[in-house]
């Protein structure tokens, strides 16, 4: 293989390397996949959620075969102090529709058939293979990579980068900055074992139907990440995510005793009690935003996926940007290498220019100041305000004989004293400016 040369060659399995291999071999392109992984999805065994436009896009018949968990029909967001939460509820019959717009999915099991349909429309996929490097020219042009495989090298007119948030090939390349952990969240993750019927009973579901619940508050003692729990057939995925530079100021605390504090809270310990835990995974997120998107496109490379920092943590959203950025990056290359034209820098340009026409890069910009927001206010969204709201839940709701403008004044007064009215114009106009 070391002698064969490839139109393309895709590092990484996951969903946007998945996206970009299926996409350039269904254009004819010769495209060789390489994953360090025993299989595709055999290092990912936590739950993530399934957008299904983003894969329609790709294969418009996969749910005749994919394997699918749930589908979502109801959405919780809370905002958690010690004791209990206050949040949001929207569940909606609509959404037991002929073909569903989000699912819950497994990633091992998901990832390992995306990359069954790689395989079998003519990518040839070699796993347990890890790239240790590119290999450029005299002009500095990307050529082909280096394998921990004996041999010279694999050679491509493109090198397709999927490899993760790590971006470690990149960086040893010099394509891009080492990760700041202010950009980049640690997850922790367990997988919690459960029957249908159990599972049905405590969230109110019927069939294939699923709950998804995204939190914040004071679970994560303060420091900047969520919280999160969503519905498979048979378990329950449960999981935290924080700043990595939130865990270096603390110096205390660790993702598996925020994991813990979560499952202990009143408000999930019941949903979870019972269950048996078989699998623990921890990961890195990207959460830097659009600041912290590095070069996508160089001579003879092109960056898709979480290595792009290609995720939407306002609104958790990472699949659908990875398999977008994929698929796009894919179609660029098909059309470059279809017009007998070389992957330069310029060429591949096309691959930016149309991702900006996309909601990928239109909702990145949307909420490009939020983590500069989260770095100044974000303990108090953390800590302060979950809080705030749920001790004045408790005055509103409570019926003790005092009458309700007494309430409203004390409402008030408690948020005077817990931030100031400075302090709560300030938060207020650095949220309204980081939506802008």
């Amino acid at each position: 293989m070391t002698h064969e040369h490839f139109d393309a060659i895709v590092v990484g399995a996951g969903p946007s390397g998945n996206a970009a291999a299926y996409t350039m071999a269904q254009r004819g392109l010769k495209v060789l996949q390489i994953e360090r992984g025993e299989y595709a999805g055999s290092k990912n065994v936590q739950g993530a959620i399934l957008y299904s436009d983003a894969l329609e896009r790709i294969i418009p018949d996969f749910r005749e075969e994919a394997p699918l968990e749930r589908h979502v029909i109801e959405q919780r967001i809370w905002m958690m102090d010690d004791s209990g939460h206050t949040g949001m509820h929207h569940r909606s019959d609509d959404y037991n529709e002929q073909k569903p717009n989000r699912y819950t999915i497994i990633r091992a099991q998901f990832d390992k058939w995306f990359n069954r349909c790689v395989r079998e429309i003519g990518v040839t996929v070699l796993c347990e293979t890890t790239v240790t490097g590119l290999i450029a020219d005299e002009h500095r042009r990307i050529i082909g990579v280096q394998t921990d495989r004996d041999g010279d090298g694999i050679f491509a007119d493109v090198v397709v980068l999927a490899e993760g948030v790590n971006g470690l090939i990149g960086q040893r390349s010099g394509l891009r900055k080492e990760l700041r952990p202010e950009d980049v969240a640690l997850a922790v993750k367990e997988m919690h074992f459960l029957p249908q019927d159990v599972i049905d009973a405590r969230f109110n579901l019927r069939g294939e139907e699923g709950v998804v619940i995204e939190a914040m508050g004071t679970v994560t003692d303060g420091m900047i990440g969520t919280a999160f729990l969503y519905t498979n057939r048979e378990s329950i995925s449960v999981g935290v995510g924080c700043l990595v530079s939130e865990f270096a100021k603390s110096g205390e605390a660790t993702p598996h005793g925020i994991l813990d504090r979560f499952k202990a809270h009143p408000s999930v310990r019941a949903l979870l009690e019972g269950a048996e835990i078989k699998e623990y995974a921890a990961h890195l997120i990207p959460e830097g935003g659009y600041r912290a998107v590095p070069d996508l496109v160089g001579d003879g490379w092109i960056v898709v996926g979480d290595a792009g920092h290609f995720v939407n943590a306002v609104h958790r959203e990472g699949s659908n940007l990875a398999m977008t950025t994929g698929r796009i990056a894919g179609e660029t290359i098909a059309n470059v290498l279809g017009s007998c034209l070389a992957c330069t820098r310029d060429n591949l340009q096309a691959y930016v220019t149309q991702l900006q026409e996309t909601f990928v890069m239109k909702d990145m910009k949307k909420y490009k100041n939020v983590p500069r927001m989260l770095e100044h206010g974000g303990h108090n969204i953390m800590d302060i305000y979950p809080r705030l709201l749920n001790r004045s839940a408790q005055t509103w709701f409570r019926v003790d004989g005092r009458d309700k403008k007494s309430k409203e004044s004390e409402i008030l007064r408690s948020a005077r004293q817990a931030r100031g009215l400075t302090g709560l114009l300030g938060d207020a106009f650095r949220l309204a400016r980081a939506w802008r």
